[in-house]
């Protein structure tokens, strides 16, 4: 989650409002965190001391979809409390925002911080291990099929591409059908955007509203383009190479094109690749898939 939205006087507190009521307990104190692409999210810790996240879908076109997306997540973390992946617990819903205001979901807080930078041997194989735990997950009713990011509307050369031609042919790749795979429990956004950390150790996995079933290398696919723009190809690389020696599993490159793709602006959104920096990393990426 990344690019935080300050809530609105009338929902931030209306929301904070039903959270108190869900708790039982008076919150005497609200902080923004850093995060919430879609969402505002914000840390609540109340008279007994304990902490919660509230997630209030307040940014569109997310908040169209938020009581889709906001009881996934509540539906996920009630499935995986059962199991020892580190995600939020589910606390509440209001998924239509009928009390909160908007579309909300009210879970623990887990310790832990964001750490971009972490790209060494032992972080990777963290990585590794902690996606195939979460591929390894068999819920008794399956997620929806997943959904391709690199939508159509997508499928613009991008201004600042060096190569244009390697975009060119990326979206011919993705005018074919996907290869065949079977089917994995996903989480769908699982990078270094949404994994927390206490020194060492990897203490949360948040974010849960897009889980879905499909190719595990999808999972992998996304890792490697966020490690890509934030560490280089090379980064990239040795944590797919990390999750293949653990898994067995082969690469599907497909689906690496899928991913880079869907990193690209969509012409009613707020563009996620802004960075001139890590805009230079994709490429590269780019032409060492293709």
């Amino acid at each position: 989650m990344t690019g935080v939205t300050a809530p609105s006087s009338t929902n931030g507190g209306t929301g904070v409002a039903w959270a108190e009521q869900e708790l039982g307990r008076a919150v005497l104190e609200v902080e923004p965190l850093s995060g919430g692409w879609t969402s505002t999210m914000l840390k609540l810790t109340d008279e007994s001391g304990a902490q919660s996240v509230l997630r209030l879908m307040t940014n569109e076109p997310w908040r169209t979809h938020g009581a889709e997306l906001t009881t996934r997540e509540h539906e996920t973390q009630l499935m995986l409390a059962d199991t020892d992946v580190p995600a939020p617990r589910s606390i509440a819903l209001d998924a239509t925002g009928e009390h909160a205001g908007d579309p909300a979901h009210l879970m623990s807080m887990l310790p832990g911080t964001l750490d971009l930078g972490r790209g060494s041997a032992a972080d990777l194989a963290t990585l590794a291990r902690t996606m195939a735990d979460v591929h390894a997950l068999r819920p008794a009713v399956r997620p929806r099929d997943y959904q391709s990011w690199a939508v159509p509307a997508k499928r613009v050369v991008p201004p600042w591409a060096r190569v244009p031609a390697a975009w060119e042919q990326a979206f011919a790749i993705l005018e074919q059908d996907p290869p065949a795979y079977d089917g994995t429990f996903l989480h769908r956004d699982f990078s270094p955007r949404n994994l927390l950390w206490v020194g060492d150790r990897l203490t949360g996995i948040v974010d849960w509203v897009e889980t879905s079933w499909g190719p595990a290398w999808l999972d992998v696919a996304h890792t490697r383009s966020i490690l890509a723009i934030h560490h280089g190809t090379e980064v990239a690389d040795r944590f797919g190479a990390e999750y293949v020696a653990l898994t067995g599993r082969e690469p599907q490159p497909y689906f690496d094109v899928m991913d880079v793709v869907g990193l690209l602006p969509h012409p009613d959104r707020v563009p996620f690749l802004s960075d001139p920096e890590h805009q230079e990393r994709l490429e590269p990426h780019l032409l060492s898939l293709l």
